[in-house]
This record gives structure tokens, C-alpha cells and sequence, in this order.
């Protein structure tokens, strides 16, 4: 029985901790060369490459240089 995030066990006794979530399982893995892993690589590499032409801009000089 739930009772407002509370639980009560078979003999009547409340159980006022937290109620463990309901575990899932991924179907795809998320490891290797994969579709969110290439999204999240580009969007680092155009994020890197702003930073970069902002530090240009702002110091006036290149990376290198």
C-alpha cells in the first residue's frame, strides 16, 4: 500500500523512507561509435571551436601565435 510517498508493509507499519525507484534497463548501448555519441562529440567540437575564435577576438592574437 502507497500512502503519499509513504509505504505500509503487510503488518501495519509505516515506512516513512524513501521508496526505491523502478529500475530499466537501455535497449541500445551508449558506448562505441553510436548516434548520441557522435551528437554529443559534435556539439563539444563546435562549442570548442567558439571558444576559440572568441579567444582570438578577445586577446587579439592566435592560439599559436
Amino acid at each position: 500500500m502507497n500512502t503519499r510517498g509513504f509505504q505500509i508493509d503487510n503488518t501495519g507499519k509505516l515506512n516513512n523512507f524513501a521508496i526505491e525507484p523502478k529500475m530499466y534497463v537501455e535497449e541500445a548501448p551508449r558506448t562505441g561509435f553510436t548516434k548520441h555519441a557522435e551528437i554529443v562529440n559534435g556539439r563539444w567540437a563546435m562549442i570548442g571551436f567558439v571558444c576559440l575564435i572568441a579567444y582570438e577576438v578577445i586577446t587579439g592574437h592566435g592560439l599559436l601565435g
